[in-house]
Formats: structure tokens, sequence, C-alpha cells
């Protein structure tokens, strides 16, 4: 089987065996109901059929991933993190004619169709996760090696969608079974709660699946994307040196080679690729490149804001190589040019990249300067900045590092899912730099509110986010 065709014999196969898996994977509908109205399954078929042969039970999971890339949180289409959290944030500014997006203006309420679909598919997308870790884990016909790797990604995918979901709506439900009963009753658990969950998920993984990719390509998880996720979770918890040691064993890692190429960093080969979604078909690309780039202006919908553009220190050429201007008369504006191709070309150039080396180096540069270990922390900073065509960083005491870890992190990490939001909250910093950059910024804004038909079929979900 070709390489880059992993996803592609997975859609195939999802139609072959639609009932089958339709059972599995779609049983919370297409139409991405809310998780606690999510009816059991009307038989047991998905278990006695669907997991009894190898080549099902991958596409069963591979259908997740293409679900994951499709829809929620993690897509790269405008509804997805990279596009909603950049508005959100600081990052890029509205520009649609004649509908101003509440994710902009931070006008965000309880009934928004926006902050229900994320919290409705993300745990669609969770249950979907949850029924593989059983179907799997209840097999008698798989082989050991694919059972365990099956459910090494099914804890992964669980980990990772309730992480989004705990920096986006702050305590949440953790939900890690598929009873229906059980579930339309959950409490939310504080954001702390989450990460130990994710954490714990995320260590029971790293046993479980293999280090080396089971596809050439990387759209399928291995035990390295398990270690970054572990690695970002351990440092949002203040957990340094695990942050520290599981980074490293990311870059320590022979799959891995730095790429000192800006405009080779986002092709679908690149060698600091930790994981990506591959596109639907073949020729297509990358949905963020038709979600950010225009090609006149004013721009249809959003483009990066003046003032994220004049921050850029100079010299660097992440301005040059992931930017770049639109002119119309007097005006200009400016659209990340991270993924440069916007429609299908003669073979696949781009895939969504959800996961990449030089985040483990700004997530040990941070862990290590917390540490006082200020010589390795300067040693991470200047990989990334050299890269960027920049001198070393002046910073030498572990204030001054920090501050340049979240400098370059905001400049490295633009519209790609939610950085930039998550690290001036866990930062302390958001109230400050949103209340000067967005008029109307109020401290509660830094959550979502849970969505409203959520909290009338729970109670338990109760209170409500303040400010909602």
């Amino acid at each position: 089987m070709k390489t880059n065709n992993i996803l592609f014999l997975a859609q195939q196969l999802y139609r072959s065996c639609c009932t089958l898996l339709l059972l599995l994977l779609l049983m919370s509908g297409s139409s991405c109901d809310d998780f606690v109205t999510v009816s059991l399954p009307n038989s047991q078929l998905t278990g006695t059929t669907v997991f009894e042969s190898s080549l099902t039970a991958n596409a069963a999971i591979a259908q997740v991933y293409i679900q994951l890339r499709d829809a929620g949180i993690l897509t790269g289409l405008s509804t997805g993190s990279p596009s909603t959290l950049a508005l959100y944030a600081d990052e890029t500014q509205d520009y649609t004619t004649g509908l101003t997006l509440p994710t902009y203006q931070n006008a965000l309420t309880a009934d928004n169709a926006t902050v229900a679909s994320l919290w409705n598919i993300s745990y669609s997308q969770i249950y979907k996760a949850n029924s593989i870790l059983e179907g799997v884990t209840n097999s008698t016909a798989l082989p050991e090696t694919t059972r365990s790797q099956l459910k090494g990604e099914a804890l992964f995918i669980r980990a990772l969608v309730h992480f989004y979901l705990g920096n986006i709506y702050g305590a949440v439900p953790y939900v890690t079974k598929t009873d229906y009963e059980i579930n339309r009753h959950l409490p939310r658990v504080p954001l702390q709660e989450v990460y130990k969950a994710v954490a714990q998920d995320l260590e029971a993984a790293t046993f479980l699946i293999a280090e080396d990719y089971s596809t050439p390509e990387r759209v399928r998880p291995n035990k390295m994307t398990v270690q970054a996720l572990l690695a970002r979770t351990y440092l949002y918890m203040g957990l340094n040196a695990e942050a520290s040691n599981a980074a490293s064993a990311v870059l320590n890692s022979s799959l891995y080679v730095w790429e000192p190429n800006l405009d080779k960093i986002f092709l679908k080969n690149s060698t600091t690729t930790i994981w990506q979604f591959a596109p639907p078909s073949s020729g297509r690309n990358s949905y963020e490149g038709g979600t950010f780039i225009f090609v006149s202006g004013p721009p249809p919908s959003t483009a990066l804001r003046n003032d994220f553009i004049a921050s850029f220190e100079l010299g660097d050429q992440r301005k040059t190589s992931w930017t770049k201007a639109v002119l119309k008369g007097s005006s200009t504006w400016y659209h990340s040019f991270k993924y440069k191709q916007r429609s299908t070309t003669a073979s696949s150039q781009e895939y969504s990249i959800v996961f990449r080396l030089a985040e483990q180096y700004l997530i040990r540069a941070e862990a290590r300067a917390k540490q006082g270990d200020l010589i390795g922390a300067k040693e991470d900073l200047n990989k990334i900045r050299n890269t960027a065509g920049l001198s070393n960083t002046t910073a030498v005491t572990e204030s001054t590092l920090l501050d340049e870890v979240i400098k370059q992190r905001r400049f490295e990490f633009f519209t790609e899912y939610g950085h930039r939001f998550f690290d001036l909250k866990r930062s302390g910093t958001i109230n400050a730099v949103l209340s000067v950059s967005k008029p109307g910024w109020n401290a509660t804004d830094v959550l979502w509110p849970i969505p409203i038909n959520e909290l009338n079929a729970n109670p338990n979900l109760l209170p409500q986010n303040l400010g909602y």
C-alpha cells in the first residue's frame, strides 16, 4: 500500500464496512449531538465484528483521525482552534462583511453555536476513542501487538481532546466510558484534575504504542507523539523536571532531524514533524492553507493583526517566510503563510502538522529555566532564534529567559492550535495583554461558557463559568 494512503484506505474501508463502523463510530450522530444524549448502540455487532480483524480495527481508529481532521478543535478549517483561537487572542482580525464574529469580539454566549459545536464534537470524538478502547480491550481475535497499539492510540486521542477542552472551557467532565447512564450525570472536574487524567492516559499509552511510525508519513501517532503531548501537559502542570525529560525523549529520538530552512518546515515530508493529518485525497493540501491565505484585499474573512506584524524582531525571517502581504492601493494586509498551498496541486505537498519539534525545544527551554538551568535554557532558545535568523538571546536571568520563551512561542506558533491563547493564560498575562489590544476584553473571557443545552441536560455541570 502506498505510504500516503492509510487514511484514504480507511475511508474506503469505512464505506465498504459502513453498517459495522457506523454502529461504533457514528453512534453519536453525524449532526454532532451533545455527548450526554448519546444513546447506547442497539446491538453488539461492533464488538464482535469490527475488532475481529486488524484491517477493520485499524480502519476504525483511522476514521477517528479523519474526523479529528475534519471537525472540532483540531481541524484546520475556519471552525477549528487554529482560526477561532487566533481571533479570540491577539493574532488575527475579523474582516467579514456585515457580520462580526463573536470570537473576535469576545462576545461568546452560552447559546453560541461555536461554543456548543466545539464541545459537542469533542465529546463525540472522545466517545469514539472510548468505544475503540473498549472494543479492543474486549477483543480476543486481534494480535497482541495490534491490541496494544490501538489501545495506546485511543488513550492518546482521549487525552488530546480533553487537554484542549480543559484549556478552553476550564473544568470539564473527563469521560472514560461509553455507558450513557454514567456519562449523562458526570460532573466537571477542575483543570488540574483534567491535566492529571490526561497525564495518566498518556503515561499508560507510552507503554502500549510503538516508537516507530506505522506509516512513513507520520499520520498515525507513535510513542514520541505521546511524549510530545506529555511534555506539554507536564509543563502546564508545573512539573518542570518531568516536562524537560519528556521533551528530551523526543528531541533525542533518531526519528527527527532539525530543519534549518523555514520554508521546508510545513512540507508533508518535513523531518521536524512529529504528527500530522493527511488531506482527504491525493492532490489536496492542508485545510489551513485554504483558511488563512487570501489573494486580494480586503480580506474575505480574517487577516493577521497589524500590531502582530509590527512586533516581529528586526531580522526575524519568520516574518518573511511565514507571513505574506496583500496590497490594494495604499492598503496592506497580511495572512499566515506557513502553509503555502491554498488549493489542489498535482500531488499533495502540505499536511496539517499538529506536533512539531520546535515546541519541544521551547518546552524544554522553559522547564530548564524554571529549574535554574539557565545555560541549557539559552541553548534551546537559541536553536529557535538562530533558525529564525536572529542572534543569540541576551536574556540571562530566569525571569528574562521566561519572557523570551513566551515571546518566541508567539512568533513560532501563531495560528497553530491556540498556543498563543493558552500561553497568555498560563503565564498570567492574558488580562494585561488583551485588555489593551482588544477593547471590551473582560477577565472572565479567559474561559468559554459551558453550552446552555449541556447545563440544562446535566445539572452536575453547574455552576456556569463566571461572566456568562
